[in-house]
Parts: structure tokens; sequence; C-alpha cells
């Protein structure tokens, strides 16, 4: 039997004459990990907001296991967002959050949500409004992961957190779908830290899908060469090349494939998910 997936097809998102999202499709599937990857304003936000309903597309579609999810509370409740933003009255406290959640999510653990305040040291009777950043950031985080939604979203699920909690978040994250198989999306820019959690990764920037596939796959479908600028511009010819950049007389191109046939003078490496993420959304050298 097939993992249910999420579709998003071909969508379009509009602010009067600006581009938020410029054909953008995806596809995320239940039991995987997703980086949605991304530079601040990029539209990773954005793209999140019209998979919940949360925004409106200008155009395109969005399925969940072929079924439209505009408008459709039923296929909606078997997803989870937890956004930057505080979508909740303030005024609430903690307590009151988990069962208003566990209202509208039937497979909301309750128990489970205050297990995990306890780890984290949250006072179920806070009110949100009174909670500092971090532990903000700790309530909405306990929330999606306790709701039991088949697909969670993290929004820059680390803001604010120091590094104990940012490393209980990631421990319990995976504990979390060892469990349950839920497909999960971290959209973040933070990639250092979620590099080893990632099995899919999504890059976006400007509105526009960049990459999109396995870690693996990416990681191995890009090599960089550096050395004098006239070895690697020779080298470059007739080769498809996704970023040059040149610092003096030094240059170090990012090509897509599998390195050959290289000359004495150039050193090859395979970049990291951080580097081929500025490869392909950072500002091109000096040609």
């Amino acid at each position: 039997m097939s993992n249910s997936v999420i579709k998003a097809d071909n969508i379009i998102k509009k602010y009067g004459r600006n581009y938020a999202l410029v054909g953008v499709s995806v596809e995320i599937e239940k039991g995987r990990i997703y980086g949605l990857l991304g530079r601040n304003g990029a539209g990773k936000s954005t793209l999140m907001n019209i998979i919940t309903n949360r925004v409106f597309a200008t155009s395109g579609r969005c399925t969940l296991d072929g079924e439209d999810l505009l408008e459709n509370d039923k296929a909606l409740n078997r997803i989870y967002a937890m956004s930057e933003s505080v979508t909740m009255p303030a005024g609430l406290t903690f307590k009151q959050a988990v069962n208003i959640t566990a209202d509208f999510y039937g497979g909301f653990d309750k128990d489970y949500a205050y297990s995990l305040a306890e780890k984290f040291k949250l006072d179920p009777k806070k009110r949100l409004s009174a909670l500092s950043t971090g532990y903000l950031t700790v309530s909405k985080l306990i929330l999606t992961l306790a709701s039991g939604a088949d697909f969670l979203f993290f929004d820059e699920p680390v803001l604010g957190l120091d590094a104990n909690h940012r490393d209980l978040f990631y421990r319990l994250l995976v504990e979390r779908f060892a469990e349950t198989q839920c497909g999960v999306v971290i959209s973040t820019h933070l990639i250092e830290e979620c590099e080893n959690l990632v099995e899919d990764v999504i890059i976006i920037d400007k509105g526009k899908v960049l990459a999109a596939g396995k870690t693996e796959d990416i990681l191995t479908d890009g090599y960089s060469v550096t050395g004098a600028k006239s070895l690697v511009s020779a080298y470059c010819q007739n080769k498809e090349v996704l970023c040059m950049k040149n610092i003096g007389t030094i240059s170090s191109a990012y090509l897509k494939g599998t390195p050959e046939n290289v000359p004495e003078g150039l050193e090859v490496s395979r970049p990291d998910l951080q580097q081929v993420f500025i490869n392909l959304t950072g500002e091109e050298g000096e040609q």
C-alpha cells in the first residue's frame, strides 16, 4: 500500500504585482522527513500556508491523496502546521491551548502534550502572553507533536530556543516520527542543524523551487572545482555550471553531474547540504 501524499501543483501566489511563488510543484509523502530550505522571504511560509488553507493561491492546486485541500476540513485535519506567528489568543493558558487543539484534532494526545511540557519545564497554567520567545516556540512545538496529524509542518521550529531545548526537540521529533511514521516538513534557513535529519530536500528561492529530491541524490548530483581562474574557466567550458565565485585570482565553480578529466591544479570537492544551498541561492561572484 502506498503512503499518503500531499501534492502542490503549479502553485502561483501574487501580492499585487509581486510574485511570492512562481509555478511551485512539490510532493510530500507520509513516512518521510523533508527539509524545506530557503532564505528569509524565499516563499517557504507562503507555500506552507497555502497547503494548510491559511492563504489562498492565485492559481494552482493542492491535494491530499487526490482530494482537493481547498476548504476541505476532513483532509485538512490530517495536517498540523506550526507557524512562526502566534495563531491563538495570547490571553490563553497553555492548558487552554491544549484543550482547544484537542477539540479540533481528534487524534490529539493530551497526556503526551503534558509529558512534553514537563520535559521542557513549561508550566501549563502560564498564559501564552507571559511566555518568552523560546517558550512560546516550545508551546507550539508541543501542540504540533501531540496533534496526532498525519503530516506535521514546522516553520522555523527552533526560533528562540537554547541549545538544550533545540537538542531535546530534535530528539523528540525523531522519536515521534519513529512511532507514528507521520510526514514531517521542517521549514528553516538553519541548515546545519537539520542536515542529518532530513531524508528529502526542497530548496526554494525567490518563489521558485531550485532543487527537490532525496538529500543523498542532491548531494551527489554536483561537485565543486577550485583553482586558478583560467583553469576553472577552461574546465567549465561546455559543462552545466550552477554557480561561479571569484576571489582575486582564485575561482570556485559548482557544477552539475560528476567530475571527469579534471586537470592537475584543480581541487575537487563534494559540498555538504549547506554548501549546496549557498551555491544554489547565493549571489554569483564576479564572472
